[in-house]
C-alpha cells in the first residue's frame, strides 16, 4: 500500500489543522497516512511572547523516517513569501538523503498559510521545487483539478501550486470550509499520483 508523509511546520495552527484535511482526502485515495511536524527553533519564551498556542501531538519528523515513505506533501506557515526557517532547518537535515539518492523518485507537494492572497500563496510553494530538485522529487502540484479553486465566493487559498489557507494578518481566520474541501481534493489527487509513481 502506498505510503504518504505530511510534513509542516505551523506556529499558530492553521497549517497544523488544514494537514487534517488533507490527510482525510488522501486516504480517500486508498494510501495510508501520517501526520509529523517539524522541529521547532523558537524557545518557549519567545513563543509565549508571540501568543503561539501548544503545538498538537503529531510526533517530529527526522530524515532518517522519510525513507519509509512514497511521497510527502510539505505544509508551509509562509513567512515574507518564502518558508520558514523550521521547514528550511528540516530541509537541511536531509544531506544525508541527498547524497545516497534516498528521495529519488518520490512524490512531492505543498500547501500553505499566509496571512494575504500576496503573502506567498504561490511563492511559499514555488521555494519548496529547488529542494525537490536537488532531491531527485517528482514535484506534484494540485493544478485545477478541482473547480472550488476558481470559487468567488470568498477570499480563499489555493492556486495550481497547492491548497491553501489565509490566515489573516493577524493570524485570526482559521481555514473556511471551502479551503478544507479543496485540501480533501489535493490530498486525494496527490495520493492517487503517488501511488502510480510507486507502483
Amino acid at each position: 500500500m502506498t505510503k504518504i508523509a505530511i510534513i509542516y511546520y505551523s506556529l499558530y495552527g492553521h497549517i497544523a489543522g488544514f494537514a487534517e484535511s488533507i490527510k482525510k482526502g488522501v486516504e480517500a485515495s486508498g494510501a495510508t497516512c501520517d501526520i509529523y511536524q517539524v522541529e521547532e527553533t523558537l524557545s518557549e519564551e519567545i513563543l509565549g511572547k508571540m501568543g503561539a498556542p501548544p503545538k498538537k501531538e503529531h510526533p517530529i519528523m527526522t530524515a532518517d523516517k522519510m525513507a519509509e515513505y512514497d511521497g510527502f506533501l510539505f505544509g508551509i506557515s509562509g513567512r515574507f513569501g518564502s518558508v520558514p526557517a523550521q521547514l528550511k532547518t528540516f530541509m537541511d537535515s536531509t544531506g544525508g538523503l541527498w547524497q545516497s539518492g534516498g528521495l529519488v523518485g518520490k512524490a512531492a507537494g505543498t500547501f500553505v498559510s499566509t496571512g494575504s492572497q500576496g503573502g506567498g500563496q504561490e511563492n511559499s510553494q514555488i521555494a519548496m521545487i529547488s529542494f525537490f530538485a536537488h532531491q531527485g522529487m517528482v514535484y506534484v502540484p494540485l493544478g485545477y483539478v478541482d473547480p472550488k479553486a476558481f470559487s468567488f465566493d470568498e477570499p480563499h487559498g489555493a492556486s495550481a501550486y497547492g491548497s491553501g489557507t489565509l490566515a489573516k494578518p493577524d493570524g485570526s481566520r482559521m481555514p473556511s470550509e471551502l479551503e478544507l474541501a479543496i485540501g480533501e481534493t489535493h490530498g486525494k489527487h496527490f495520493g492517487g499520483i503517488t501511488a502510480k509513481l510507486a507502483a
